[in-house]
């Protein structure tokens, strides 16, 4: 399936100087992939697959160490600054080191956070997530209080089913998985949740769970449930009329 090419704009955003693509790279096994996210101190991938731990694996899948929490389950895994945010995905989160030390005790979302499924930071330090029952999309402050929301199911198309979330730094833009019980797709947002593109993912696997971004190579990981792999992509974002391509972002810190 190497070098696969998905191309999409949606008819209703206005011709852009690029648009989302996504071109397949390379993929590998990988059991149970839930959540995803990128850590460029490592160069490597931070997964957690609905067990008690998360582990860290090189972006080929070699593990590299793994850690706990507080939390029973970890659900969703994000990086927030030189530290990792975790979820148990019923709206509870806690910070932990990279060598899984609380750093303090777990904490809930305000505004009635359930089935949380995927969690983001953006630069500033709000907390973004998605939820699949009821379908939400929602910002916090870094103490967990709600700052915004949007209804998923009134998008067109309707996101039903979101489960994994990644931010771009460069553009801002959110990343968004919807799984096998949705469109199996990938839905990318302005920063303030306008939806830009939506990308099918059908060619490329079955029930997608979780992704990341590693901005500085613009390569983007997708976690398949269906097949148990990690998916590796060349990644274009959807960008307005008359800008230029992005530059790279920052890449890996150890080498």
């Amino acid at each position: 399936m190497f070098g696969k090419l998905t191309l999409i704009l949606l008819g209703s955003i206005p011709l852009s100087a690029a648009a989302l693509e996504l071109r397949e790279t390379g993929r590998y096994d990988l059991n149970q992939p839930a959540s995803l996210d990128y850590d460029p101190t490592f160069c490597g991938l931070w997964i957690a697959n609905e067990g008690p731990e998360a582990v860290l694996v090189t972006l080929q899948g070699d593990e590299l160490r793994r850690i706990r929490s507080d939390l029973f389950r970890i659900k969703a895994i994000a990086i927030e600054g030189d530290h990792l945010l975790v979820g148990d995905g019923f709206g509870l989160l806690q910070r932990v080191t990279k060598d899984g030390e609380p750093l303090d005790a777990p904490f809930g979302l305000s505004g009635g956070a359930a089935d949380t499924e995927g969690i983001a930071v953006t630069a500033n330090g709000t907390i973004v997530t998605v939820e699949d029952d009821p379908e939400r999309l929602s910002w916090f402050d870094a103490e967990g209080r709600l700052t915004a929301r949007v209804d998923t199911m009134t998008l067109t198309p309707p996101l039903s089913e979101a489960q994994g979330i990644a931010i771009d730094p460069r553009t801002g833009h959110l990343l968004i998985v919807d799984d096998w019980e949705g469109s199996n797709s990938l839905y990318e947002f302005t920063s303030d949740g306008q939806l830009l593109a939506q990308a099918n993912l059908l060619e490329f696997g079955t029930d997608p769970e979780g992704i990341a971004i590693r901005p500085g190579s613009n390569q983007l990981f997708v976690a398949f449930d269906g097949g148990a792999e990690i998916v590796t992509f060349d990644y274009t974002p959807t960008l307005p009329e008359g800008a230029s391509a992005l530059p790279p972002g920052a890449d890996c810190m150890m080498f």
